[in-house]
């Protein structure tokens, strides 16, 4: 698969997806928030879940139903709204849940809970399928053979690269839960500081271009 693309784009495009899933933004933000609140396993499987839906964008892009986000108005603020709409029922609940405790939950939440979080956090955001829609072209060379497969083939690419960098991101989070534990001050309002992240979100998501 990866045969079709050269050792220089391969490299360039490694190289780019990783500056990139650094860069700040609702993902890795969500991810780091979720292993400072509930641990390193959460975040993991969070972390999971995001790259799962960067499969699907992935694939939108490959068929090109990605581009009905950028030439649809409707399409691109309805499944906003529905993204931001997800990130205050997400708050809520952090509010709602009084009893929260660092690197626990009041309702035992599984890991598949979590990872179903991610896969939606990351499918709701049309601003994803758009990035990947700008983004993965790129890299393509259009007489280099399918442009269907250099584009599964990149997006592979970006999702490993996201995966890693991701799990990083919830290791180094891991650390933070343990500093917050310690601060009684902090503990005491974690539910509240988790749901000031959450609304920021879905802020962003639905006012931001």
């Amino acid at each position: 698969m990866f045969d079709i693309l050269s050792q220089e784009v391969i490299i360039a495009f490694i190289a780019a997806s990783i500056v990139l899933s650094f860069v700040p933004g609702p993902d890795n933000i969500f991810v780091m928030t979720q292993s400072a609140l509930r641990g390193r396993r959460v975040g993991f499987f969070t972390t999971l879940g995001l790259c799962t839906g960067l499969v699907g964008h992935t694939l939108l892009v490959a068929v090109g139903v990605s581009v009905i986000f950028q030439t649809s108005t409707i399409a691109f603020n309805g499944l906003k709204i529905l993204g931001a709409c997800y990130l205050v029922y997400l708050g809520w609940l952090s509010l709602k849940n009084e009893e929260l405790v660092l690197g626990e939950s009041k309702e035992k939440s599984t890991n598949q809970s979590y990872y179903i979080t991610g896969i939606i956090m990351n499918l709701t955001n049309p601003k994803v399928a758009l990035f990947f829609l700008v983004f993965l072209p790129q890299f393509v060379n259009v007489s280099g053979g399918s442009v269907t497969i250099q584009i599964l083939t990149l997006g592979l690419l970006f999702i490993l690269s996201a995966l890693c960098v991701f799990s990083l991101i919830a290791f180094l989070g891991s650390f933070l839960e343990r500093f917050l534990k310690k601060s009684k001050s902090v503990g005491n309002n974690i539910n509240k500081l988790a749901a000031f992240v959450y609304f920021a979100l879905a802020i962003n998501l639905f006012f931001v271009s």
